[in-house]
């Protein structure tokens, strides 16, 4: 998928053209109405200027040449209306193109979020958290531009240099051409400056995204960094990243201020000729003062939205690179999807069964092997076995986080890849030794996955969970903020209301990831009484490593390198004396186990 990806985002790096359609179509047509008002405004403060060119010619001919004074006013009048119809339409066209513009860019980052909520897992695995971030910030960021600046600003610009080109045509066709004669030559340098730039922009936004991966890393792994001693370290790493940014954005700065030299010289050089030339036909007879007048005052006004339109190119760029990482994410298809036809599933006797499973996560190394597995429904069966033996990988494949590379799983005889994923994982609790926990209140976290849940049915869930004496205790109780990953919690108080969720879903089938193995001995047998509740009349697949907690499930599947070796229960498969009595036995080596004792779970 990562490559899948790169590809995506090389294809829209071809064509600019392409990309400025592609935001238009997808990002301003829904706001069509409010760009067409903005387009009207920008039609009359266009013609508001241009007409304050044409009526330099009058005022400087009949006022100042023929002291006119019965004109005096009436123009005077004109004046002041086209600077007000120009000021009203200004007004009216920044605020619904800002708005527009903005706007745009939300629906960009809510888009991408929908995304990014619909992709595989496997997707969050090849792609680096900071870069996904850095997509979502950083990449719609310089977005912004190319929307509410750039394209809106084209529009803006070329209207109003349009209608000051055509009045100085009106005035006198042979000085206009004569003027834009040397404009085409700054086209090929403004246009080698705009693919530089876009080049300088991509290589600037992916530094960005590597400073926003290693200031997670840091940030996240604080206790490590400081616990070895690794602080200067990574200053200096930091540092080099910050270094390199810097020189990049530096590069940017020039590349993108390298237009405007050249537009300040033909400029200057248009205007000395259109002077000479237009002078001595002011002196010879044929143009009148006034008409040279209002010629150069076009031309003058006309400089300014020229200028900014071959400026344009090098600052759409930016935009334009953004655009094309951030479609290159929307272009990225999720691999696990609801076939067509795919019905709910119907749940009986909760019956899971793996049949001829063969998964890789690379497409070279095999993580299960032929896995062939039955878990009968509503009993608890525990998968063990040495790490890397593929465990972990029947968890993911069963609420369908991975899809298997051959044979099938099926639930009460219906493939999991034939019902709707809704439904599939509507029917699945998962609780695992790494707790995620939001930056909200205690009742949310515990309500999360079934908003709307009632307070009555969240405190059982608590106290079903043997959270709920813990929680009073809390200060504010249910309302209290577990801050950042839950580290206001303990690790048992962490895990024990990732059960209460798991109760409050109340799904059939359960799926334990060494839902013990980080707690310490007194949070352990809170947690494996709230477990013993959880389980009770449910489909239960346990992974553990500590053999202790599984001793009275009622069925063991021993699995090592992907296969399954050996199934049984717990005094069967010591009597077997194979992997699974190997593993006993070293855990226990120091221990006289009576056959059956134990904590189970």
């Amino acid at each position: 998928m990562g490559n899948q990806l790169s590809k995506n985002k090389i294809s829209l790096d071809l064509s600019s053209r392409s990309l400025m359609r592609r935001l238009i179509k997808e990002g301003m047509r829904p706001y069509l109405g409010k760009v067409v008002l903005a387009a009207l405004c920008m039609g009359i403060s266009a013609g508001a200027t241009a007409g304050y060119a044409l009526l330099m010619d009058p005022v400087i001919n009949d006022i100042f040449v023929n002291k006119r004074a019965d004109l005096l006013w009436p123009l005077a009048l004109a004046v002041l209306g086209t600077f007000v119809a120009k000021s009203f339409a200004g007004y009216g066209e920044a605020v619904l193109l800002s708005k527009v513009g903005l706007q745009v860019i939300a629906d960009m980052q809510n888009r991408l979020f929908r995304h990014l909520m619909r992709l595989d897992v496997q997707f969050f695995h090849d792609t680096q958290t900071g870069r996904i971030l850095s997509r979502l910030t950083n990449d719609v960021a310089a977005m912004r531009f190319a929307v509410s600046n750039a394209l809106t600003g084209l529009c803006k610009d070329a209207a109003e240099a349009s209608f000051l080109i055509a009045a100085m045509f009106y005035k006198d066709w042979q000085l206009a051409a004569f003027s834009f004669l040397f404009f085409p030559i700054a086209v090929l340098p403004i246009a080698r400056l705009g693919k530089r730039m876009r080049k300088v922009s991509a290589n600037t936004q992916e530094q960005q995204a590597q400073l926003t991966i290693y200031l997670e890393q840091a940030i996240q792994g604080i206790r490590v960094v400081k616990a070895y001693g690794m602080e200067e370290y990574e200053n200096r790493k930091v540092g080099g990243l910050v270094g390199t940014l810097r020189d990049l954005t530096f590069k940017a700065a020039r590349v993108r201020s390298a237009s405007s030299p050249i537009m300040e010289f033909l400029g200057g050089f248009a205007i000395t000729v259109v002077i000479v030339y237009g002078g001595s036909r002011v002196i010879e007879g044929p143009t009148t003062p006034g008409a040279f007048l209002s010629f150069i005052t076009a031309l003058m006004l006309a400089y300014r939205p020229l200028k900014n339109l071959a400026n344009l190119n090098t600052n759409l760029q930016e935009g334009l690179a953004a655009a094309s990482r951030c479609f290159a994410v929307l272009d990225t298809d999720s691999t696990i999807k609801d076939r067509p036809g795919a019905q709910d599933l119907v749940l009986r006797e909760g019956n899971v069964r793996f049949h001829g499973v063969f998964f890789t996560y690379d497409g070279v190394k095999a993580a299960l092997d032929g896995v062939d597995m039955d878990i009968p429904g509503g009993k608890t069966v525990a998968l063990v076995g040495p790490s890397g033996a593929g465990k972990s990988t029947i968890l993911n494949l069963l609420p369908r986080f991975y899809d298997v590379t051959d044979g099938h799983i099926s639930i009460d005889g219906a493939d999991v890849r034939d019902v709707t994923m809704d439904s599939l994982r509507a029917r699945i609790s998962l609780v695992s030794q790494e707790i995620v926990l939001f930056d909200d209140t205690i009742r949310a976290n515990i309500a999360y996955g079934r908003f709307g849940a009632t307070d009555e049915e969240i405190e059982a869930a608590a106290r079903a969970a043997a959270a709920h004496d813990f929680i009073l205790s809390l200060p504010e109780g249910y309302d209290t903020m577990v801050g950042e990953r839950g580290l206001n919690l303990s690790g048992g108080q962490r895990q024990r209301l990732a059960i209460a969720r798991a109760m409050l879903k109340n799904a059939p089938i359960l799926l334990l990831d060494e839902a013990t193995s980080a707690l310490d001995t007194e949070s352990e047998r809170n947690v494996q009484t709230a477990l013993e509740h959880l389980m009770k009349g449910r489909t239960t697949i346990v992974i553990a490593h500590r053999l202790s907690t599984v001793v009275n499930a009622d069925l063991i599947h021993v699995l090592d390198r992907g296969r399954v070796v050996e199934s049984g229960d717990h005094n069967a498969l010591l009597d077997h004396g194979g992997i699974y009595a190997r593993l006993y036995a070293m855990q226990f080596a120091e221990e006289t186990v009576v056959s059956g004792s134990g904590r189970g779970i």
